[in-house]
């Protein structure tokens, strides 16, 4: 056991490498080292808070041996393409251990709490990290369901699911109430806290979909962060609180920003089932598409000034990233001026497509934001739709019956020429239609996204 003064210092300097690691993480060319910084910082402050307590270390080194071998696994084999699901999963398992500290503490603590009244701050630590952890974990395993397809990408809502909703919210905060207020002798309302949170996260999640799934895996983020934040409170470690406190902070932020870029409120996001097919783009009469092969798209490129590449889920499935960059590496030696429109929700996660065109080597400088990219999107010469879907659709500007009218778009509809890579005419994860694929100016080149982009290369180096 260390002394105070020891303990203390270690978790000044841990919350700011936490600080200086989220810093980092803002700029491709530092986030490298802003993560492992974090990392650093979340290794001392664990050490800290176990050097500062007089215990037996057996079980907490088999735990950490056993979680290190499991987390190391998971992240060296999974794809690009599934990182998403880890992250919900990854925010599961963040809110259901500040869950299990809360419990922990006041099982442990209730028969002291007899002869000593707890604080009121004791009390509402621990109410809020079992009611956020819970439904932080529930919540995102509904999320990687989704996410990994094993429950359908739409919404999937019931009947009358905003006033269950609200029923579930009242009666766990009742619940809740109840526990603080007899946190002794209402062990059955602590109980029933912890069981409502868990099927209120379920609830909470059910009804997101489509392009709302970015949001949902950013405000269940925050909503980890929130919850150690609380159990912080709870076992009294700075530290904790500190790293919740900028882990809740962040996500909400970066939930705001996306809700802004969608032109949408988070109540609305949250309670409007955005992104879940139905309307009028999903019935409507389908247009004529025009196909075209690598071999006519090349000579299209070769005669391009102007070139935007716009990445999408499909990029990561067919993990075409590298590939994409040879390409417009060979534009740019062509005289070509070659940028990348990355949309605020293309994918399934905050900034995928940053993370995998960041991995391409991608310069950072030719990544433009939907704003900057639609500016110059009507001078144009050529679109490359590399597998996104719903965030280039034309229904969400001019359809009001869209069941995603009102979402900003890449416009890429404005440019001379698409060219839109997939493997099929298959909806996207809103599961409706896109008019895009039946424009005049859209040729269609089907097929696996990477082995198109290598056909377009092997021909422009041909010509």
């Amino acid at each position: 056991m260390i002394s105070p003064t020891l303990v203390n210092l270690g978790y000044l300097i841990a919350s700011v490498l936490f600080i200086m690691g989220l810093k980092m993480l803002s700029r491709q060319k530092t986030a490298r080292m802003g993560n492992r910084l974090s990392a650093v910082a979340m290794l001392l402050a664990v050490v800290t808070a176990l050097l500062s307590q007089e215990m037996g270390y057996t079980y907490i080194i088999a735990g950490f041996v056993i979680g290190g071998l499991i987390g190391t696994v998971a992240a060296s084999r999974v794809q690009l393409t599934a990182m998403p699901e880890l992250v919900a999963l990854f925010n599961g398992f963040g809110g259901v251990a500040s869950l299990l500290v809360g419990w922990a503490e006041y099982e442990d603590a209730r028969w002291i709490w007899v002869q000593q009244a707890p604080t009121l701050i004791t009390l509402l630590g621990t109410f809020l990290a079992v009611l956020i952890g819970g439904v932080t974990f529930t919540g995102s395993l509904v999320a990687y369901a989704k996410l990994a397809q094993k429950l359908p990408g739409r919404p999937l809502g019931i009947r009358g699911q905003q006033i269950i909703n609200a029923v579930f919210l009242a009666a766990a905060l009742a619940a809740g109430v109840a526990f603080m207020l007899n946190p002794v002798g209402m062990y059955p309302a602590f109980l029933a806290l912890v069981g409502l949170s868990l099927v209120f996260g379920v609830l909470f999640t059910l009804p997101s979909g489509g392009a709302d799934m970015p949001v949902a895996i950013s405000l269940l983020n925050s909503c980890s962060g929130l919850a150690a934040c609380a159990a912080g409170f709870v076992i009294d470690n700075t530290v904790l609180i500190v790293a919740g406190a900028l882990v809740g902070a962040s996500g909400l932020v970066l939930t705001m920003i996306m809700c802004k870029a969608m032109n949408r409120s988070l109540r609305n996001v949250l309670f409007g089932a955005f992104g879940g097919g139905g309307g009028k783009g999903e019935g409507a009469e389908r247009g004529q598409e025009n196909p075209i092969d690598a071999d006519a798209a090349s000579y299209v490129l070769e005669a391009a000034d102007s070139v935007v590449v716009v990445p999408g889920y499909g990029m990561a499935v067919a993990q075409a990233q590298h590939a994409v960059r040879e390409l417009a590496e060979l534009l740019a030696e062509n005289g070509t001026s070659v940028t990348f429109g990355v949309h605020p929700v293309a994918g399934r996660m905050p900034g995928h497509m940053n993370v995998l065109l960041a991995e391409a080597n991608v310069p950072y400088d030719q990544l433009l934001e939907m704003d900057d990219v639609n500016a110059q999107m009507s001078n144009t010469d050529v679109a490359i739709v590399i597998g996104a879907n719903d965030v280039v659709n034309p229904a969400a500007r001019d359809d009001a019956d869209s069941t995603i009218y009102g979402m900003p778009i890449i416009n890429v509809d404005h440019a001379r020429t698409v060219f839109v890579l997939k493997r099929s005419m298959a909806s996207g994860f809103a599961g409706i239609d896109n008019p895009l694929f039946y424009k005049d100016n859209t040729r269609m080149l089907f097929g696996d996204a990477k082995a198109s982009i290598e056909a377009l290369i092997a021909e422009l180096k041909e010509n």
